[in-house]
C-alpha cells in the first residue's frame, strides 16, 4: 500500500475582539489528492478569499504552490477571524509546510498580500501588535508602512518587511533577495492636534468656571444659548485643561484611531476630541459591524471629551445609546458571531439652542412654548440626570466685546494648572479607590466615608424632598460640590453647595 505524503507547516498572528486579542495558529497541511485550497476555522470572506491572493503571491515571489490537496486551519476553530492581516501568516505557513521556511522561529505575523507578494498596509496594527506582546510574543512582522505604528509597542522587536520574499528571508529562508518598492499608507499619518487657548474666550465668565470644574472632576456637562454664543468655542477647548494621558491612555486612544483607519506615526499625549455630526447613527455613534466589529465615535472619545453639538438634533436612540457606557466607561457590542468590548471612559458635553430657531430671549424668536419644550424633551430626563453640570451660555454683545477685549483673560495654562491642583487634591480624597476624578465616584461611597453635616447639605436635602433631582442627581450633586471645593483649595462649605445645585439646575426649563 502507498503511503500518502502529509507535510505541515504553521505559524502564528492574533485575531481582535475589541481591543483585546486571541492568539491564533495558522496550520497548513499539504497532502496527496486533487490541486484544491480550503480553509477552515471560522474566516470571515476576507479570509476565505486570501486563498488566491497567497497562492498568487506565493508564485510571483518565485516560490512553487502545492500542487497537491492544501488545507489551511486557523486554530482555535470556536474564534471568529477576520481581517487581511492573516494573509501573511498563511502564506509563511505554506512556505514551512513546503520547506521552504524553516520551523524554528515563533514571530507573530501580520501583512495583507498583493497578487505581486508585496505587503499592503494594514488597519489595526496597534491593536493587534499589543495583543501579540500580551501573549509573549517577542517578535513582530508587520508591512513596511505600519513599521512607525507597531513600533509604539514596547517590549517585542518589530521587523518591518515589503514582501512576502523578504518575510521568508526574515524567517530563515535561504533565497536570493529580490529588491522591491514597498507599499505606501493609503492615508497620511495623523499630525499633532493643537490645541486652542481658553484666552480666546471673551464674556461668559461662569462659563468659563464651570469648563474648569468639568476638567477638574470629569463631570458630564450641557450648554444651553443661542447660535454664535460660543458653546463650540468653549468645548473645543476642554482637551486642553485635562491632564495628559499616561502611556496606556494614549495606546488606547491610538489603537482606537487605528482600528478606524488613521495612521498613528506617533504617540499623542493630548486627550482626544470627538465631534460626530447630528446625523451619525447609533452605529457610527457606538461602534459596529458583521465579523469586524469597529469601535464607534463614544470609544475614539474615550480618556477625552466627546462633543455633541445640535445635540437635540440627534436621534433620541442614538443618545440613549450614550446611558450605559456614560456609567460604565465601557462599551460592549454584541453580534450573532462575535462580542466585541472597547473603552468608552470619555466626557460628555452636549450643547444645544434654546429652541428650534434659536432666537429665544432675543425678541427674534417666534417658537411658542410647546415648541421650545418639544426640542429641549428630546434630551432624555435618564440622559440628563448624568449630566453634571448645565450651563447657559450668552451671546456677547458687541458692546461688552469692545469693553472686554483688553481685559486679562485665564488662559489654558493658568486655568490648566489650577485644574491639576484639584485633581491632586481629588486624588488624595480617592487614594485606595479605583477612581481618578469625582466625576467617577460612587454616591454611596462618597456618602458613607465623607459624611457631611447637615446644615451644609440642607438645600441638596430640599431639592431631593421637592422632586427637583432624583438620588442620582443628589449624589451628582454633591460630586460637584467636592470638585468645586477643591477649586477653591477648601473644604466643602454650604455656599460649594448651592454652587454645585446651580449648575445642575442651571439651564431653566
Amino acid at each position: 500500500m502507498t503511503a500518502i505524503l502529509r507535510v505541515v507547516g504553521a505559524a502564528r498572528t492574533v485575531a481582535l475582539q475589541g481591543l483585546a486579542g486571541r492568539r491564533v495558529d495558522v496550520e497548513v497541511d499539504v497532502a496527496s489528492g486533487l490541486p484544491s485550497v480550503r480553509v477552515v476555522g471560522m474566516p470571515d470572506a476576507a479570509i476565505r478569499e486570501a486563498q488566491h491572493r497567497t497562492q498568487s503571491a506565493i508564485e510571483t515571489s518565485g516560490f512553487e504552490f502545492p500542487s497537491t490537496r492544501v488545507v489551511i486551519n486557523l486554530t482555535p476553530a470556536s474564534l471568529p477571524k477576520a481581517g487581511t492581516h492573516l494573509d501573511l501568516p498563511m502564506a509563511i505557513a505554506v512556505l514551512r509546510a513546503i520547506g521552504v521556511v524553516p520551523p524554528e522561529r515563533d514571530a507573530a505575523l501580520f501583512g495583507e498580500l498583493g497578487l505581486d507578494g508585496r505587503l499592503q498596509p494594514l488597519r489595526g496594527v496597534l491593536p493587534l501588535v499589543r495583543a501579540a506582546a500580551l501573549d509573549g510574543a517577542e517578535e513582530v512582522l508587520v508591512p513596511h508602512a505600519n513599521a512607525d505604528e507597531a513600533s509604539l509597542v514596547e517590549g517585542v522587536r518589530v521587523r518591518a518587511v515589503a514582501s512576502l520574499r523578504e518575510a521568508a528571508i526574515a524567517l530563515g529562508a535561504e533565497v536570493e533577495p529580490v529588491p522591491v518598492e514597498p507599499a505606501t499608507l493609503r492615508v497620511p499619518p495623523e499630525t499633532t492636534r493643537a490645541v486652542p487657548d481658553l484666552a480666546d474666550v471673551i464674556g461668559n465668565l461662569h462659563a468659563v468656571e464651570a469648563l474648569q470644574v468639568a476638567a477638574a472632576g470629569a463631570h458630564h456637562m450641557l450648554m444651553l444659548g443661542p447660535p454664535g454664543a460660543g458653546k463650540t468655542m468653549l468645548a473645543s477647548r476642554l482637551p486642553g485643561l485635562l491632564p495628559e494621558l499616561d502611556v496606556d491612555q494614549a495606546l488606547d486612544v491610538a489603537s482606537m484611531r487605528s482600528l478606524s483607519g488613521i495612521a498613528c506615526a506617533t504617540l499623542d499625549r493630548t486627550p482626544p476630541f470627538e465631534a460626530p455630526h447630528h446625523s451619525a447613527t447609533a452605529g457610527a455613534l457606538v461602534g459596529g459591524g458583521g465579523a469586524l466589529i469597529r469601535p464607534g465615535a463614544v470609544s475614539r472619545a474615550s480618556h477625552g471629551v466627546l462633543f455633541l453639538d445640535e445635540s437635540p438634533e440627534f436621534s433620541r436612540v442614538v443618545l440613549d445609546g450614550l446611558r450605559e457606557p456614560l456609567e460604565s466607561g465601557v462599551i460592549e457590542i454584541h453580534r450573532a458571531s462575535a462580542t466585541a468590548v472597547f473603552p468608552a471612559a470619555f466626557q460628555l458635553v452636549l450643547a444645544a439652542n434654546p429652541c428650534p430657531c434659536g432666537h429665544h430671549g432675543t425678541g427674534q424668536c417666534r417658537c411658542v412654548p410647546q415648541q421650545r419644550r418639544r426640542y429641549l424633551g428630546r434630551l432624555s430626563g435618564p440622559l440628563l440626570d448624568r449630566v453634571d453640570l448645565q450651563v447657559t451660555v450668552d451671546r456677547v454683545r458687541p458692546v461688552e466685546a469692545a469693553m472686554r477685549a483688553d481685559e486679562p483673560r485665564t488662559s489654558t495654562a493658568v486655568a490648566r494648572e489650577r485644574v491639576a491642583a484639584a485633581r491632586e487634591r481629588a486624588a488624595h480624597r480617592l487614594r485606595g479607590t479605583p477612581w481618578r476624578a469625582m466625576g467617577q465616584v460612587d454616591g454611596p461611597w462618597l456618602r458613607r466615608t465623607h459624611p457631611l453635616p447637615p446644615a451644609v447639605v440642607g438645600p441638596l436635602d430640599d431639592a431631593l424632598a421637592r422632586g427637583a433631582i432624583s438620588m442620582r442627581g443628589y449624589d451628582r450633586t454633591l460630586r460637584v460640590a467636592c470638585t468645586v471645593a477643591d477649586l477653591d483649595d477648601a473644604s466643602v462649605t454650604r455656599e460649594h453647595v448651592g454652587r454645585a445645585l446651580f449648575y445642575r439646575q442651571g439651564v431653566p426649563s
